[in-house]
């Protein structure tokens, strides 16, 4: 018998990151974005529940772009919308053609056409706000891939602005719902969502940096359950007299910068 609990498993980490990171406010006008995903009709399912209620009073849009499917996959995602009763508006693109023809990594490329497209579609509806179905694996995995991979420590947050569309916010309401809950919620409810449509990645590579990741931290789960719960919270408890430099945006800061004071981490002298 499954343990799976829809209101304890998604619906409540689901509220409570909406509350606790301040994402949506009476009078947004939201884009819920669609690639036809389970993560991404979660959200959409959820969202719309929610909005439902009226507390807090927003609107919200349902935006797929087709960034270059085949027809049965474009297809099996007005299927599945329907199915669900989300009624979404889908969007063609050249996406997946141009980021084929521009040479190295099409992948990036690829996620920044496509947010770039979204933001304007979602500017062009009238909407403040697009959110997205990135959940805590995600989160996790980023940090992690950061370290490992790209020399840096970062998250991906709950929430920023655009830079490009002035008062338009990304917003990621699943950010505490696990992955293997969302998986469950699929199961339980023998639905049949689209994986990574794209020939590019296939062809490309692109995307196994994020799979040594999962596996790794499967590896690590054995001995201790708690470690995706401890990255997380590792990026929220930086102790910056504990780092060796840090920036915000172009000030780069050093620990040797007031070291000569002698000041130790609770404020008193070195020894």
């Amino acid at each position: 018998m499954s343990d799976f609990d829809f209101k304890k498993h998604i619906w409540k980490p689901f509220n409570k990151g909406i509350s606790q990171y301040d994402m949506i406010q009476s009078g947004d006008r939201i884009a819920v974005c669609i690639s036809g995903g389970k993560d991404s009709m979660l959200l959409a399912k959820c969202m719309q529940q929610l909005q439902s209620y009226g507390k807090p009073d927003f609107q919200v849009v349902f935006l797929a772009m087709d960034p270059g499917y085949t027809d049965s996959v474009r297809g099996k995602i007005l299927q599945n919308c329907g199915a669900m009763g989300i009624p979404v508006e889908m969007y063609q693109t050249t996406v997946f053609s141009s980021a084929g023809n521009s040479g190295k990594n099409p992948c990036f490329l690829c996620s920044r056409l496509r947010r770039g497209w979204l933001y304007k579609k979602a500017s062009e509806l009238g909407c403040n706000k697009i959110a997205l179905g990135h959940h805590f694996d995600d989160v996790v995995e980023t940090i992690l891939m950061g370290m490992l991979y790209g020399s840096q420590m970062q998250t991906m947050l709950p929430k920023l602005h655009s830079e490009n569309y002035s008062g338009m916010e990304l917003i990621r309401p699943l950010y505490l719902v696990r992955e293997e809950r969302i998986i469950q919620w699929q199961q339980e409810n023998n639905l049949d969502f689209t994986r990574c449509a794209c020939t590019l990645a296939e062809n490309s590579g692109q995307g196994t940096k994020r799979m040594e990741i999962k596996l790794l931290l499967r590896q690590l789960r054995i001995n201790n359950p708690s470690v995706d719960m401890n990255i997380f919270r590792s990026a929220e408890n930086v102790n910056l007299r504990k780092i060796i430099s840090y920036h915000d945006g172009d000030r780069y800061h050093s620990f040797l910068d007031d070291y000569h004071e002698g000041i130790s981490v609770k404020g008193t002298r070195n020894t």
